[in-house]
């Protein structure tokens, strides 16, 4: 990502120009510093993580495969900051870990970022990556309440609800979805947008989201590649047809919240007792269709939700209840979550897409995924316990510098992924709003919500600039000519790089450290590494085109490592 940044004539003459154009390059190339060497990896008496290194090492011989190197101290420091807390770690947390020679340091940094000492970052991390899966990054759907999504979230994963009651509750919610609004309860947001043309979308995405199930591919027609058949949507979507979303206005036309609530459903054919269903087929046959769940385990046909009768006979059914109870006990639905949570740490998961676990698409590791997928159910649902297997394995550990005996494994070009590297891939466009705001030490004040609206607005015109239709997860640092525009000269990047706020930058140019210590320091808040000499003698060309003003060469570096591709990508 070299450009050349505009300089002012009060600022710099030509030749600080030029320089800057070497140094942005430099920035953005792969430092040279040489991967960890290779040692046997660790599994710290955990069972689970011992079962993932033996899983990866035998893929890794049947595939003819040599893994990288560990990564460094410093490389894998800031991974894991940036994929369990969202960010990168800040240079004193850096040092404390790269300096620490204890053999169990990776240990005690996860299990302390997973604890108390780091909780509201962790709750604040998740509720990014989980409010983008469960409605996306569109701010414009006014039948979605993101603070409203966001504070269930919070407080959800606050206080590390487990797994399946965490899906129980999002699939069941009932009540307003707005905050401040009457009987208020922020888990309904993940249905209240998707209940139009009879919940097929809440269909879809709940089978897709918690099942890794896409559904949604037969409902016209049965899939032409696969087992599922039209008939296995319609099944499912009746679960849904007992829920309405109803809309409260403002007196006018705009929408202040929305009412999930069950109700009683008649049936398209008008009988309650037997509340069914229409499908028409390619060949125009209308067919019909109950309760049924994927794995074909019917419930009552009844549309009535559950009451007595005056002779205390039970009657009725609340359909996504049952519903919900009979994915908390699928093994679909720890399968779904641990492949989730493994392309989330490794870029990709055991299928690609990771919520498509279908039998047309074959996983790589299908014993490590079932075995997985059974521990995580023993812990209770525990995602935090499935996240410290995985990071603390000897895969996540490795360098993302391929090697010849490891090349081929490239899942980019379209090959299966074997994890013999770390592979590269760019941070999320949250994950880079607060990193520069750890790596700048900008004051952030207000509540969560206050900072959430501010990353919003933020984020909105990257949403924007990246031209995306949907706001999802699609959302990328691509190097096209917005993105770049957008880094280059964006609010958050000139208050970064500013001068004599009292920040980050004007402590380190402030300091009694000499100019190599001071650029040391920039890279290593930055990229959690050591400049490397090129880079050292460009940094000293900028501090003698700028005849001696240190604070001046040393904000063109700075600007240059922010902007580099190094500082946007987690490797």
């Amino acid at each position: 990502m070299a450009a050349l940044r505009w300089i002012s004539p009060r600022s710099a003459g030509p030749l600080a120009a030029v320089v800057l154009v070497v140094a942005c390059a430099l920035a953005s190339m792969e430092p040279a510093a040489a991967a960890g060497p290779r040692t046997a990896a660790a599994d710290y008496g955990i069972p689970e993580v011992r079962l993932i290194n033996q899983a990866m090492r035998a893929g890794w011989e049947d595939a003819r495969l040599v893994p990288s190197p560990q990564a460094t101290d410093g490389e894998w420091c800031r991974r894991v900051y940036l994929d369990l807390v969202g960010r990168i770690p800040t240079i004193q947390e850096l040092e404390a870990f790269t300096k620490d020679s204890t053999d169990d340091k990776k240990l005690r940094l996860v299990d302390r970022l997973l604890g108390d000492a780091y909780v509201d970052e962790y709750a604040r991390s998740w509720t990014d990556v989980w409010t983008t899966i469960l409605i996306g990054r569109d701010t414009d759907n006014d039948l979605v309440s993101r603070p409203g999504m966001r504070q269930y979230l919070r407080r959800s994963l606050s206080k590390n609800l487990p797994y399946d009651q965490f899906v129980r509750e999002l699939v069941t919610a009932s009540g307003s979805n707005s905050p401040g609004s009457p009987n208020f309860n922020g888990a309904t947001n993940f249905l209240s947008g998707k209940m139009a043309d009879n919940g097929i979308q809440a269909a879809a995405r709940t089978a897709q989201v918690f099942l890794a199930m896409q559904v949604q591919c037969t409902q016209c027609h049965n899939h032409p590649f696969n087992k599922g058949k039209q008939n296995q949507f319609w099944e499912f979507n009746a679960f849904f047809r007992q829920a309405a979303a109803l809309r409260r206005f403002d007196g006018g036309n705009d929408v202040v919240s929305v009412e999930l609530v069950d109700q009683d459903f008649a049936g398209e054919g008008g009988d309650p007792e037997e509340a069914e269903i229409y499908y028409e087929l390619r060949n125009g046959l209308t067919k019909v269709a109950y309760p049924v769940f994927i794995d074909g385990a019917e419930i009552s046909k009844s549309g009535y939700l559950p009451g007595t009768m005056s002779d205390g006979t039970a009657y009725g059914v609340n359909r996504r209840q049952e519903l919900a109870d009979m994915m908390v006990s699928s093994p679909l639905l720890t399968r779904a979550v641990v492949n989730r949570l493994w392309g989330h740490f490794f870029g990709y998961g055991f299928t690609k897409p990771v919520d498509d676990l279908g039998d047309h698409n074959a996983p790589t590791h299908p014993e490590l995924l079932d075995s997985l997928s059974s521990s995580l159910e023993e812990a209770s649902f525990d995602t935090k316990e499935l996240m410290r297997w995985i990071v603390l394995s000897e895969a996540y550990g490795l360098s993302s510098r391929t090697t010849r005996g490891n090349s081929a494994d490239d899942p980019s070009m379209g090959e299966r992924p074997m994890f013999s590297h770390f592979y590269l891939r760019q941070m999320t466009a949250e994950q880079l709003y607060e990193s520069l705001l750890t790596a700048t030490r900008a004051d952030l004040t207000g509540d969560a919500e206050e900072r959430a609206r501010m990353k919003d607005e933020w984020l909105g015109q990257f949403v924007i600039a990246f031209g995306t239709d949907d706001g999802a997860d699609a959302t990328t640092f691509n190097g096209s000519i917005p993105q770049v525009l957008m880094m280059f000269n964006g609010p958050l990047i000139k208050a970064a790089t500013e001068t004599g706020n009292g920040g980050f930058l004007d402590t380190v140019a402030a300091s009694g450290m000499s100019n190599p210590q001071k650029i040391d320091r920039l890279y290593q808040a930055a990229l959690a590494r050591q400049p490397t000499r090129r880079e050292v003698a460009v940094a000293n060309a900028l501090i003698a085109a700028r005849e001696g003003d240190v604070t001046a060469a040393l904000q063109d570096v700075w600007w240059a490592v922010l902007n580099s591709n190094e500082f946007i990508i987690n490797h």
